[in-house]
Parts: structure tokens; C-alpha cells; sequence
């Protein structure tokens, strides 16, 4: 379920949670029940810097009055998660989009493995509720750096009891070894993983000989592996208004969308986030995002318009 648009909140409650993550509560203005989201869901949150960063919804997704957003203080922050930790107290106002879901859980699984890196936990949270709410069987694999660093521990301990298993680097020596801990893999058992870029790679790496629906990725940077791909120039034709415009190589459909004066919902211009979605009226997308499942890609009905381009010389658009 995705929520279109944006509107203020207010920070009604900011708390350590880990060493260098914080939780924010946020809840409507005045009170009053908010947009529902789905496990898995997330916010575009827009800080008063002016940049715009994406934060999975933790809570309960029963819960209609608040969204509960989980923030790590990255090193290499490009002043996202550094301002919200330095800046963001409870009184503040903000302005969110969403939730937008591109990590939904599917109930048709039988049961659920997770797999999470440090804050790719978030995400999880949610579906681990959903799970024990509708009696669904799931195990969960976490590896932090250390337990200090470990976000929902305590909560998790006690939501967990067996289903549970943790991996602190600090405390093995060594970083998670992935080839192991899917060596138990169930076959009823769908993967839904979130982390950093390496453990996700690993995860994608030993599990290519899955159906793709059981495996899901929420990604939260690009791939340490992928090898730029080659551009070429194509037309987009818009539906609604008729225009056509040349999209060169070293240009996005939605640079050249602003380069004209049109405006369209755009968040982190790589292909992570899902707020560019785009309904493909002809033409053959050349999908290049993170966020799509392979049978969206294969029905070519919608395309991120920040990363991807075209294989067919003309694209029309539902703009």
C-alpha cells in the first residue's frame, strides 16, 4: 500500500536505541490517525536542509497513530543521517511522503527467513510482528559489528525467544559467514534481507538458483558489484500531453523531464527508493532500479524513471 503526496508530522518522541541509532516517533499533527502502511513500508522523510532520505517503518503496522523510523549515524553521511541525529528533537515538525512499500511481505509464504545487517533490521521489525500476530513460522539471522551497535536487541530478545540467532563481529572475530547460515535453508522458507551492501550481495550470490519470488532485497546503497552499463539515446513520448523529447546518453528520462520545466516525485535519482514510479504506456523499459520484482520488470508496465532507460528507441509514459 503506498500513500501518494506529502504532509507535516510531528516528532513526538526521539530515544537512543543503539549506539549511534536512534528511533523518532512521529505522529499527526494535533493527533489523529495517519496513512496505514503494510510491513516493510517506508517514509521519505524531507529534513529542513533540504535533502530528502528514505527510513523503513518498525512498528506495529495495526498502529494508526504513529510511524516509528529507526536512523543510524552513518560515518560517510552526506548530511542525512548526521543531521537527524545532531538536529532532530521531539516538538519538530516535518514533512514525509508515504509509506511507500517496495519490501512487502508476502503472506503466501509458509514461513520467512531474515536476514539483516546493522540498521537493515528496521524493515524487519514490521514483518516480524506481522508474523507473530497471524501465527506465521519465521526465523530471524541479525549481524551487528557489536551487541552495542545491535538496534531492537532487547525487544527482539524477547519477541525472538529461539527464533532468533545473532552474529557480533566483535565477538566471533570474524563478519558473518553467509554460505553458513543458509545452509539451513527450509524449503517452504522465502528470504527477506536488508543490510549492507556486501552481505546483501553474498546473499544474492548463494541464493541465484531460487525462484526469484522467494527472495526479496530491500536496498539501501547500490551494489559493490555491478559494472556501469551502456547508454544509449532514445525518444519519450508523453501520453497525456502529447510532447516528445530526445533523452541523450548521458541523460535520465527525469533530467530531461526537468530540464523542460516538468515536475515529477523523485527521491534518491539510483533506483532504491521506488518514489519516481512511472506507468509505461508502450515501448520496452530498460530497468536499472532496486526495487522492482522481476514480474513487475517482465510485464514492462511501470519503470523508475530516475536510473532506468529504454531498449526500444521510442518510450511512452502515463505523464
Amino acid at each position: 500500500m503506498t500513500h501518494s503526496g506529502t504532509f507535516t508530522v510531528q516528532v513526538s518522541d526521539v530515544r537512543a536505541e543503539a549506539l549511534d541509532v536512534m528511533t523518532v516517533e512521529l505522529r499527526a499533527v494535533g493527533g489523529g490517525q495517519l496513512p496505514p502502511f503494510e510491513p516493510g513500508a517506508h517514509l521519505d522523510l524531507h529534513l529542513p536542509n533540504g535533502l530528502i532520505r528514505q527510513y523503513s517503518l518498525t512498528n506495529d503496522w495495526r498502529e494508526h497513530d504513529r510511524y516509528v523510523i529507526g536512523i543510524a549515524r552513518v560515518a560517510s553521511s552526506r548530511g542525512g543521517s548526521s543531521f537527524v541525529h545532531s538536529s532532530i528533537r521531539a516538538g519538530a515538525k516535518l514533512t514525509i511522503g508515504g509509506p511507500i512499500n517496495n519490501f512487502a511481505l508476502d503472506p503466501r509464504a509458509e514461513g520467512f527467513l531474515f536476514i539483516a545487517g546493522g540498521i537493515g533490521v528496521t524493515p524487519i521489525m514490521s514483518m516480524i510482528r506481522w508474523c507473530a500476530v497471524n501465527a506465521k513460522p519465521w526465523r530471524l539471522i541479525y549481524a551487528a559489528r557489536s551487541r552495542q551497535r545491535a538496534a531492537f536487541y532487547e525487544e527482539l530478545c524477547t519477541l525472538a525467544a529461539t527464533s532468533a540467532q545473532f552474529h557480533f563481529d566483535d565477538e566471533r572475530g570474524q563478519v558473518l559467514d553467509v554460505a553458513q547460515a543458509l545452509a539451513g535453508l527450509g524449503e517452504s522458507e522465502w528470504i527477506y534481507c536488508c543490510g549492507p551492501a556486501p552481505l546483501m550481495d553474498a546473499v544474492k550470490t548463494l541464493t541465484s538458483g531460487l525462484p526469484p519470488e522467494r527472495v526479496r532485497f530491500e536496498w539501501f546503497s547500490t551494489p559493490d558489484n555491478d559494472e556501469p552499463k551502456e547508454s544509449s539515446a532514445f525518444k519519450i513520448r508523453l501520453a497525456r500531453s502529447g510532447a516528445e523529447f530526445d533523452v541523450p546518453e548521458h541523460k535520465s528520462i527525469l533530467e530531461v523531464l526537468e530540464d523542460n520545466g516538468i515536475e515529477h516525485p523523485f527521491s534518491c535519482r539510483e533506483g532504491l527508493c521506488g518514489t519516481c514510479l512511472t506507468t509505461v504506456c508502450s515501448g520496452e523499459p530498460d530497468h536499472r532500479d532496486y526495487v522492482l520484482t522481476d514480474e513487475e520488470r517482465a510485464s514492462g508496465k511501470t519503470m523508475t524513471i530516475c536510473c532506468s532507460r529504454s531498449k526500444s528507441p521510442l518510450l511512452t509514459l502515463d505523464l
